[in-house]
């Protein structure tokens, strides 16, 4: 099973500090949302269908926050999820794409090293 993704993030929105922790759950919320979105801009007809969907995951990411978010404040913060969401995906991809050529480099040293072994052995 998978680890969930518990990195706590502070948002300051007009003063005041605003805590999150970006779980798996909200990590998907924000994914939701996202889609939801496009939905609805790429088929503006849509929107009504979507709204309802669109609010509900507003307030359940809203729900993750501390303390509770003014309506007020409630768009600004939203775009700051969504920011913080997309660095934390964007660094994670890094840090996997870093493993993997270093991970590729290792199998190639080993593999290298079997040979000039093997090379060696035989004279």
């Amino acid at each position: 099973m998978k680890s969930p993704c518990m990195i706590s993030q502070e948002i300051t929105l007009n003063g005041k500090k605003y805590r999150i922790t970006l779980t798996d759950q909200l990590l998907s919320d924000v994914r939701r949302l996202k889609a939801l979105y496009n939905a609805a801009y790429e088929d503006p007809e849509s929107f009504e269908e979507v709204s309802s969907a669109i609010s509900d995951t507003i307030n359940q990411i809203a729900s993750a926050v501390e303390p509770a978010v003014s309506d007020s404040d409630l768009d600004a913060l939203i775009q700051a999820v969504m920011k913080a969401v997309e660095e934390k995906s964007k660094e994670t991809e890094e840090a996997k794409a870093k493993h993997a050529e270093e991970k590729a480099k290792s199998e190639k040293n080993k593999t290298s090293s079997k040979h000039k072994k093997s090379k060696n052995s035989s004279n």
